[in-house]
């Protein structure tokens, strides 16, 4: 039995009608006589889905009772025993009820696809797991339902089912997606035009690389060389030198030109090692082409124009740029040149751009050679056996061996020459090869005991003994220093590496990087030491490993860092040719010290600035919003004990009122100073437990009049976790700031509904509203919107309700009313381990 196959319509938002494909799919496939049934199919009461449904045969759903609630989910067991041929399964990545089969949808399917059943599937780009990051940072909320990437992938067939945010935004105002009462959150909220056109270029980019490996794939599979110029791909050849930044940008403006471009920056390496690139300029090149939108690559290749068709080919490109050779004109008569091999060979299907730049024809520079270190014991041993060995072998051959011929002879001072090569190097060979000569020329090569040679064949014997000693010391001597410095360089490519990427990721741990500066080195302690000017003492900033030093004098290593800060390391001292990595630790220890200095700085200086506006926004609340309540108590109270007027029964109780209504006043002053200066010094502690809203909202609008607020806070809600008192606090602040601002006989909103694992109240005026620069201005401290009159408050309840709903994990945030006026939105977390929440399900 084979697998079935997978098809999946991939939508960018939800109502872009991907159920509807889905099922109009459905409907072509049954009236060609496929069996076809729908398994799962969700049309939240969208009557243009709601009447595909018809005339399409139906599997019965699964009940399942969780937490004294029925709710329904894909019976797989019968869709196994049906077996039909296809089956629709809406919302790939939806999480079932706990006690169902499988914990994801995704795994139901893949049983059907292994019993042979063809699945045709939904599911949204926010919803793959690749990208959940990358849509909370767009719309703000985190998609909890994900599907592993690799599943939708693995699918036969992906559609993609496009619509423009304009187009599904009208959808939405007539009310062929949400509920009417639903539209005004939801088009102010998550399907705002800027989310919509990110999620949309999303799945348009994720379709369009899914695209590329099907490319790939087929290409590969019907074994394609030739290059098909789908999509303009332009490969830049680098060379290392410093016409490559020219050549990036060349390729750059080349690729902006068509829709899609995409720019590739190689540099292909000779395979023997032997280049003259500079890593300096390779990285900057990297920097810059991977800042334009490319990408680099780094290939290894024993002919550079070979290397780079073959690099070309192989991703498909359709251009290569690159520049005009450097060499000078002599040197074209030992070969054509890169850029001219890459022309010729390069064929009709794939452009090259011969770019000129500044460097052309100005010469190539040789590489410059490095030489490197053997050890001293080692070289010792080298020039004992070079000159030690040769005079031992002759005694052992002219008195305890047997004469073996020339030829033999000559082969065992071979094999010295070649040992004190491995050993010590080029010069103890050479010498070896000297004294080798000498010896056999004297003693075994006729006539004996002379320094003739009777024999022309012996002369040549000999001659060729040099020439093969010193070729082969030469060559063992060479790959044993390149061994040497690939090692050595390979330390310090990784040392170098470790403090780029530091800097890159902002790491500001002085101490981490004087610790690894100790491992590399092996010291026993490494100081960064510090003075004002020349006068004064120095003074120790920060230090690992035993005591430091007082002064870079007194360290065994000191490199100076401008002209008041040093690294002191003491252990042992350092060869000349590590003092350039140790310069690289140098600098970036002054740099992380400047950056922990700055960031301090900053912080000190914002805790100062948020102090002095707090004490002179609470001083002017003092003087005078404080005063306002406390004149009317004192006038009222002064009235009463006033012996000259007779007051009446109802002038006494107006007055009363108004001491009433002063204290009240003053309570609620006094109690969200309190409660900002427990914000500010972060000793507000929420209590967190299951609390139904339905509960808490109502005891929040006591405060206002009962005619100015309209509830609206369905019973089916799920519970949501918070502190009630906090929460209560946060929702009569707000709901009296929308009360005060919204016109008169126009009652306030208050709405709940859920959204993914999270609840949403919203409180909905019809007043000015706020511009969308001044939205975040409004929570802060001390912040009254428009002309509102002094005396009706420190703009203080807004401030502290966001801090209480944050203090609980929520959020609260600002946002127009469609029509006009301003919509704050309370994002709180729902009970933990709760069924996802469906419109429509009932207790």
């Amino acid at each position: 039995m084979g697998r079935g196959k997978l098809r999946i319509y991939l939508g960018a938002a939800p109502g872009v009608g991907k159920t509807y494909s889905m099922l109009s799919e459905a409907h072509r496939r049954v009236e060609r006589g496929t069996d076809c049934v729908v398994a799962f199919v969700e049309h939240h009461s969208r009557p243009r889905t709601e009447v595909m449904l018809r005339g399409l045969e139906t599997m019965p759903r699964k009940e399942i009772a969780y937490r004294d609630t029925v709710f329904t989910e894909m019976d797989v067991d019968a869709v196994l025993a049906r077996k039909p041929a296809v089956v629709l399964v809406d919302e790939l990545a939806h999480t079932n009820i706990p006690g169902s089969r499988n914990a994801k949808r995704w795994q139901d399917v893949e049983e059907l696809l292994t019993a042979g059943i063809d699945v045709v599937s939904t599911v949204n780009i926010q919803h793959l797991e690749s990208l959940g990051d990358v849509v909370e940072s767009i719309t703000g909320v985190r998609q909890r339902e994900t599907v592993p990437d690799e599943v939708v992938r693995r699918a036969d067939q992906i559609e993609l089912v496009d619509m423009s945010p304009q187009a599904l935004r009208r959808r939405m105002a007539h009310g062929n997606v949400y509920k009417p009462d639903k539209v005004d959150a939801a088009l102010s909220n998550y399907f705002r035009p800027g989310n919509l056109t990110a999620l949309r270029e999303l799945a348009l980019l994720w379709t369009a690389d899914r695209v590329d490996e099907y490319l790939q794939e087929y290409r590969t599979e019907h074994r394609v060389s030739k290059i098909w110029g789908s999509r303009e791909r332009i490969v830049v050849g680098l060379t290392g030198g410093p016409e490559g930044r020219t050549l990036i940008r060349r390729a750059v403006r080349l690729a902006e030109k068509g829709a899609g471009g995409e720019v590739l920056a190689v540099y292909i390496a000779r395979s023997d090692g032997l280049t003259s690139a500079s890593p300096k300029e390779l990285a900057v090149q990297r920097t810059l082409v991977e800042d334009l939108g490319g990408t680099f690559h780094h290939v290894v290749g024993d002919d550079v124009s070979t290397g780079l068709l073959e690099f070309a080919r192989g991703v498909n490109a359709t251009q290569i740029v690159l520049g005009v050779s450097r060499r000078r004109s002599w040197q074209y008569a030992f070969s054509p040149g890169v850029s001219a091999t890459v022309a010729r060979e390069s064929g009709p299907d794939l452009d090259v751009h011969i770019v000129t730049h500044d460097e052309a024809a100005k010469g190539r520079g040789l590489p410059v050679a490095r030489r490197a270190k053997l050890g001293r014991s080692r070289t010792i041993w080298g020039w004992v056996v070079g000159l030690a060995g040769p005079v031992l072998l002759t005694l052992l051959l002219g008195g305890a061996l047997p004469r073996m011929g020339l030829a033999n002879d000559v082969l065992l001072f071979l094999t010295l020459t070649v040992a004190a090569a491995l050993l010590g190097g080029l010069r103890p060979a050479l010498a070896s090869a000297a004294v080798g000569s000498l010896l056999l020329n004297y003693y075994f090569t006729p006539p004996i005991h002379e320094l003739t040679i009777a024999d022309p064949k012996n002369v040549v014997a000999l001659v060729i003994f040099v020439g093969v000693a010193i070729s082969v010391a030469s060559v063992v001597d060479l790959a044993a220093r390149r061994t040497h410095q690939a090692a050595r360089l390979r330390a310090e490519a990784e040392t170098l590496s470790f403090l780029a990427g530091s800097v890159l990721r902002g790491e500001t741990g002085l101490d981490a990087l004087l610790e690894r500066l100790r491992e590399t080195f092996a010291m026993e302690s490494v100081a960064l030491l510090e003075r004002r000017d020349d006068t004064e003492p120095w003074s120790c900033v920060a230090f690992v490993g035993t005591r430091p030093v007082g002064r870079p004098e007194d360290a065994d290593v000191d490199m100076p860092v401008g002209d008041h800060l040093a690294l002191a390391l003491t252990g042992r001292v350092l060869p000349g040719e590590d003092r350039r990595v140790l310069g690289a630790f140098a600098a970036q220890a002054a740099v992380v010290l400047d950056r922990q200095r700055l960031v301090d700085e900053a912080e000190e200086a914002r805790r100062q600035a948020e102090g002095n506006k707090i004490r002179t926004s609470l001083l002017a609340a003092v003087s005078h919003d404080l005063r306002t309540p406390l004149a009317g108590i004192k006038a009222s109270v002064s009235s009463l004990r006033s012996d000259d007027v007779d007051w009446s029964e109802e002038d006494r109780a107006e007055l009363l009122a108004n001491v009433e209504e002063g204290a009240d006043r003053l309570d609620h002053l006094v109690g969200n100073l309190l409660d900002v200066s427990r914000l500010e010094t972060g000793t507000v502690t929420a209590v967190l437990r299951q609390t139904d809203l339905d509960e808490v909202v109502p005891m929040a609008l006591v405060g206002v009049p009962d005619d100015s607020v309209e509830l609206d806070i369905p019973e089916t809600l799920p519970m949501v976790v918070v502190d009630r008192g906090l929460l209560e606090r946060a929702v009569a602040n707000i709901v009296e700031n929308a009360v005060k601002y919204s016109p008169a006989g126009t009652p306030v909103l208050v709405a709940a509904s859920a959204l993914a694992d999270r609840v949403e109240l919203r409180v909905v005026d019809r007043g000015p509203g706020v511009p969308d620069e001044a939205k975040d201005r409004v929570f802060g401290a001390f912040q009254r919107y428009g002309d509102a009159p002094r005396g009706a408050g420190v703009g203080l309840g807004l401030a502290v309700a966001r801090g209480f709903v944050e203090a609980m994990g929520g959020t609260v945030t600002a946002e127009d009313t469609p029509g006009g006026g301003l919509t704050m939105t309370l994002g709180l977390r729902m009970e933990e381990g709760a069924p996802p929440f469906r419109p429509g399900a009932t207790t």
